[in-house]
């Protein structure tokens, strides 16, 4: 039974290190409800700072040049916490981490659409 263990537990460390190599590690999809609710925020109340068509305003532009050279998880921080000395507030008392990291992932498929 032990050695059964090892390898259970072996196996399931394996799955979780290519898992989060990826870069996908538990990573859930908001419901299609939650995803029109957070695409009218992503437009109206992100859209406020950073323009209505996310092109800058008081924030700036989330355009594909913008954003062509910022990593991932600096975006997914950048939302969830905000940035001191900025008006950028943090996010991450209104939304999940589940609805910050779709919303950076929907900016980026943004970017890469013409």
């Amino acid at each position: 039974m032990p050695d059964r263990l090892f390898h259970t537990h072996r196996w399931m460390l394996l799955l979780f290190t290519i898992l989060s190599l990826s870069g996908k590690a538990a990573a859930v999809t908001p419901s299609t409800e939650r995803q029109l609710e957070l695409r009218n925020l992503l437009y109206q109340d992100c859209g406020s700072c950073h323009g209505m068509r996310l092109t800058g305003g008081l924030g700036p532009a989330l355009t594909p040049g913008a954003l062509r050279d910022k990593p991932r998880e600096l975006l997914v921080t950048t939302v969830r916490d905000g940035r001191s000395g900025t008006p950028m507030p943090p996010w991450k008392q209104h939304l999940s981490d589940t609805d910050i990291e779709w919303l950076v992932d929907l900016l980026l498929e943004l970017e890469s659409q013409p």
